[in-house]
């Protein structure tokens, strides 16, 4: 083999258990107890302190490139994944320009991203007025799905569908087996809501209203229960609408959810006058959601955990005026997701696996990726080597995000990835050691 990893705690399907592991042209070939005698080129020993896991799966991320590279961009989106144990990413049709609407601007963006990836990198398509056409070339090319927005969605250039638009774009993704994803808030909803202004974070929370979350997913289940269609709500923030989305899967709607480590980390009643860094959409809410939202991922209901990583440069938080109404709208979170997930998760007395099947295995299912997110024989040799009991403060200055900004900054949180491995090879930053990847080819 060309790589055999003897560690004395890995999260396979046996739970946390000691195990040897052999990794051969990139591949887990064999997933043996401790002691187990597998000859390799090289061996790797690991001690008590760290635990092999199989390496993340972001399903949402904001890369911006190209067209707001001055934002992020894909080779730093990609280091800061890979310092953070995630080994796969799939970048979000908007914001960058041009959107990924049709296969011409997926072209421009895997031109722009070829060659300068540190982990695999996917891409959602984007479902929008206008090109409904396009969908089923998109899907053909390899995207893993279409987002949507129903409300605004902060950039003109990908607009938001109506009732009538998402019906037709579902219908449409029903006759290829598609999956719509969608930013599940109501536009009327909102534009009734107080206007979002000022450094009070209260007034922001108000202008983003639960039920604005709640009558969006409601609609979003009652079209795919009409049209057949996989659904995926986009960063649930809303506890009230888990009871909606587990009588739907009762139902036997094709539905599936995720939250975001923000929401599971940070309150309302915390976030102090003109800290905009912690605006999101939709946005961090009160204390006993927060509790819900993990009793959610308990109990099954939300299947995923994943950044919505979503950076700007800092004059677009608008810390001069601390004004949430003006400030752009999202969390930097890619290099941070895990040991901000467990912080939180220990505390609560959930266990590595619980994180992993959260952050691994169902992102990767849920993408319908057949060889990421276990660590397991036939999966690609993907791992993060992390330390669970090591400590540390937060510094935005040393994370490989473009921008240093992150509501993260001075947060202490528990785990340290060690190290990051691709098919068998430790990535070391240096080097882009990631290839691009078509839905049905992971």
């Amino acid at each position: 083999m060309d790589l055999v990893i003897k560690a004395a705690r890995a999260v396979t399907a046996a739970g946390e258990v000691p195990a040897t592991v052999g990794v051969d042209e990139g591949r887990i070939v064999a997933v043996e107890p401790a002691g187990a005698d597998l000859d390799g080129d090289r061996v790797l020993e690991l001690g008590e302190d760290v635990v092999l896991l199989p390496g993340l799966v972001d399903t949402h991320v904001h890369v911006n490139d190209p067209g707001r590279t001055e934002w992020e961009g894909f080779a730093s989106a990609t280091r800061a994944a890979a310092a953070g144990g995630v080994t796969t990413i799939v970048d979000m049709p908007l914001n960058s320009l041009p959107p990924t609407v049709d296969v011409a601007s997926l072209e421009v963006k895997r031109k722009t991203a070829e060659g300068r990836v540190h982990v695999d990198v996917g891409f959602w398509g984007g479902a929008i007025p206008g090109n409904l056409a396009e969908l089923r070339g998109l899907h053909e090319a390899g995207v893993f799905g279409f987002k949507s927005f129903l409300l605004h969605s902060g950039v003109d250039e990908f607009p938001p569908l109506d009732a009538r638009g998402l019906e037709e774009a579902m219908t449409e993704l029903r006759t290829f087996d598609g999956m719509i994803i969608v930013h599940a808030e109501d536009s009327d909803a909102i534009d009734h809501a107080p206007d979002p202004h000022g450094e009070k974070y209260e007034d922001f929370l108000h202008s983003r209203p639960r039920g604005a979350e709640n009558v969006a997913i409601a609609q979003v289940i009652e079209l795919a229960r009409k049209t057949g269609v996989r659904a995926h709500i986009l960063h649930l923030s809303s506890s009230d609408a888990l009871p909606m989305v587990e009588s739907a899967r009762r139902d036997g709607v094709r539905l599936t959810a995720e939250t975001c480590p923000h929401y599971l980390s940070f309150t309302a009643e915390e976030i102090g006058d003109g800290a905009t860094q912690f605006k999101c959409c939709p946005p961090i809410r009160e204390a006993g959601n927060r509790e819900l939202l993990w009793k959610g991922l308990a109990d099954g209901v939300i299947d995923c955990v994943v950044t919505d990583h979503s950076p700007c440069t800092p004059e677009l938080k608008r810390f001069d005026s601390g004004d949430f109404g003006l400030a752009w709208g999202g969390i930097a979170g890619l290099q941070l997701g895990l040991p901000a997930v467990w912080t939180q998760a220990r505390q609560r007395g959930f266990a590595l696996t619980d994180v992993v099947r959260w952050m691994a295995e169902h992102p990767a299912a849920q993408a319908g990726m057949r060889r990421k997110g276990h660590l397991a024989p036939g999966y690609d040799a993907d791992f993060s080597v992390f330390a669970p009991d090591e400590a540390f403060v937060v510094d935005v200055a040393k994370l490989k995000h473009r921008n240093p900004v992150s509501a993260y900054h001075g947060r202490p949180l528990a785990g340290v990835v060690r190290s990051t491995w691709l098919r068998g090879e430790e990535i070391t930053g240096e080097d882009p050691a990631g290839v691009l990847l078509t839905r049905g080819d992971c």
